[in-house]
């Protein structure tokens, strides 16, 4: 079950979301879900890797108990990982990778484990290389507010530290207390500051990945101007670690505003307002199974989703909701029913994503395209566009080891 743990910081009281692994509801197998979807051909994991990692990584490779980084938050997507690798460094990121891609054994990067359309997971028995324990912060400059970090810094404890410089994280979503600042990046996650602080896009200033080869892309600049070549940057945020591995990230933090604005609801308690905004996701959960949408749609059609879903679906589903981030188009649209139901997906699917086509929005706005909504991207991007990102990404993976089956359709 999800479980959030209550935790008393500098700044106040965080709700953190977690994941136990122990859950008592039954999750199918992605590759039994989705059997269409075939295994690549790539290694298995033997004892004589798990030796090899054990040497890289000693007592941080973990074979037991894996449910956890299995299974995604939503509790719809399963893999079926043997073997999770625990790095400390960007040096040991590197060698695993090297190593894995000698070997072609595919690999899917996790942080957090907060994604909403199975990228976190794996697909069938990729190795999960974690980021949890790179956890690090590097440097703060205090006049220029630059902050440079490991990439398995949780977002909450980032706002924490900033919070005693008087300065602030340009990104906050729901899921703060427990995702990492790597995985926002990779999956150019956006949330309640971006309109008024923009994309990662503009706040990210610089990063470390490493390639699948092992190769390390230092882009780690702290300048806020640097015009010499290419932006490769660019190219890791929000490409959901298919092209690299995301290590360290600098990023632009502006000052803590001075004033903030309240707000007060007839509730019993302060901490009923957080955990009314934050646990919306959790509450559509105990309905059953929760059919998750993330798009964007011009104000005007903003809405009118919402309604034509409810019309279709009718008594299908168990409710049709909507809520999300007016000032920027980003409508957060959930169905429920008491099960998963083949009926009703294929009901939704692709029913929704034409109408939000014709509609001339985006079938992710912010928690990217994933497992679930990769051969569905070209309702947003041109066939020439979707060339190019599979030519770049045969240019990084020409093994095509990292997150495969992810954001890169299968046509």
């Amino acid at each position: 079950m999800n479980i959030f743990k209550l935790c008393q910081t500098c700044s106040g009281t965080v709700l953190r979301r977690c994941i136990q692994t122990s859950s008592t509801r039954h999750v199918e197998l992605t590759s039994v879900r989705y059997p269409d979807v075939k295994r690549g051909n790539y290694g298995s994991v033997r004892d004589s890797d798990l030796a090899t990692f054990e040497r890289l990584l000693p007592g941080r490779v973990l074979t037991d108990s894996l449910d956890g980084y299995n299974t995604d938050w939503l509790k719809t997507c399963r893999g079926a990982s043997q073997v999770v690798l625990r790095p400390k460094s960007t040096e040991e990121v590197s060698a695993i990778l090297k190593y894995c891609n000698e070997k072609k054994l595919a690999v899917v990067p996790q942080g957090g484990n907060t994604g909403l359309v199975g990228g976190s997971v794996s697909v069938f028995d990729e190795i999960v290389i974690s980021t949890q324990l790179m956890n690090n912060i590097i440097s703060l400059d205090e006049i220029s507010g630059t902050l440079v970090c490991q990439a398995g810094c949780v977002l909450a404890s980032l706002e924490d530290y900033l919070s005693n410089h008087k300065l602030t994280i340009p990104v906050d979503l729901g899921a703060k207390g427990s995702c990492h600042i790597g995985g926002n990046v990779a999956t150019n996650a956006g949330g309640v500051r971006l309109l008024r602080y923009g994309s990662l896009h503009g706040n990210v200033l610089g990063l470390e990945a490493v390639l699948a080869n092992g190769e390390v892309v230092d882009c780690l600049s702290t300048l806020r101007k640097d015009n010499t070549g290419y932006d490769l940057k660019q190219l890791f945020i929000g490409s959901e670690g298919t092209l690299g591995i995301i290590t360290a990230v600098s990023l632009n933090c502006p000052q803590k505003p001075e004033a903030v604005s309240v707000a007060f609801l007839g509730i019993s308690s302060i901490l009923n307002i957080w955990s009314m905004r934050e646990r919306i996701a959790e509450g559509l959960m105990h309905d059953g199974y929760c059919y998750k949408y993330d798009v964007s749609l011009p104000l005007q059609s903003f809405y009118g989703l919402v309604e034509a879903m409810r019309e279709r679906m009718g008594t299908m589903v168990t409710r049709v909701i909507g809520y999300g981030h007016v000032g920027d188009g980003n409508l957060h649209l959930n169905l429920t029913s008491p099960e998963y139901s083949t009926e009703v997906m294929d009901k939704i699917e692709p029913f929704l994503y034409d109408w939000v086509a014709n509609h001339k929005g985006s079938i992710s706005a912010e928690h990217g395209l994933g497992f679930k909504k990769k051969n569905f991207i070209y309702h947003s991007k041109s066939k020439s566009a979707v060339r190019l990102m599979k030519d770049i990404k045969h240019t990084f993976d020409p093994n095509m080891i990292l997150n495969p089956y992810k954001v890169l359709p299968d046509f």
